[in-house]
């Protein structure tokens, strides 16, 4: 049986594939995230998820590598990572009462060929107060993720509605990563732990 390495150093990412009984290592990958020219979304997302894939791929040829990107899109536009708190601010104010998509891409890299694929769900946020985008900037919690918050931190209490994934707007979608793995010859629930309990 082939390893499995997460190309990735998000803990998020590392704990979703726990979640679902997946044994892995990590080995974040180092690719270039900008955007090309005229790129859209989605294959900007699907693009550096297979890159972190095939990039560790190509030091552990005999492993399975999961690669992944998350991408919080308004209008079209691309929300990154925030630069500083006044970035996760602006952010937040422009998707106070507003939905938008997060997309996430999810990749695996085995014997020599690469799967991939773009999970997109909608989110809608409830309009944000000053007084507590102010409190969550102050967090530090945004400073790391797309567009500027966290669903499964305290940014979850913003989001009026979710049609889509949760996982993948965590940062893993589950049910299409255990689907890849399944194909590669790793159905993950051959490897849950037997109760012995009836």
């Amino acid at each position: 049986m082939s390893s499995i390495i997460l190309a990735s150093a998000s803990p998020r990412r590392s704990e979703l594939l726990q979640q679902i009984g997946v044994s892995f290592t990590v080995q974040p990958a180092d690719v270039d995230e900008t955007p090309l020219k005229d790129e859209r979304p989605e294959h900007y997302v699907e693009r550096l998820a297979r890159e972190k894939a095939l990039a560790v791929a190509a030091i552990h040829p005999d492993a399975m590598v999961l690669g992944s990107d998350t991408s919080v899109v308004l209008d079209g536009c691309v929300l990154g990572k925030p630069r500083d708190r006044a970035d996760a601010r602006r952010m937040l104010s422009e998707l106070s009462g507003r939905s938008h998509q997060v997309m996430t891409a999810v990749a695996l890299a085995h014997q020599s060929e690469c799967r991939s694929l773009v999970v997109t769900t909608d989110v809608e946020f409830r309009v944000l107060s000053d007084g507590e985008m102010d409190a969550y900037t102050a967090t530090a919690e945004p400073m790391d993720k797309a567009g500027g918050y966290g669903i499964q931190g305290h940014g979850g209490i913003f989001v009026r509605e979710l049609r889509g994934s949760y996982s993948a707007v965590v940062g893993l979608p589950l049910q299409e990563t255990a689907s890849l793995l399944e194909q590669a010859g790793y159905p993950v629930w051959t490897h849950w732990p037997i109760s012995l309990e009836n």
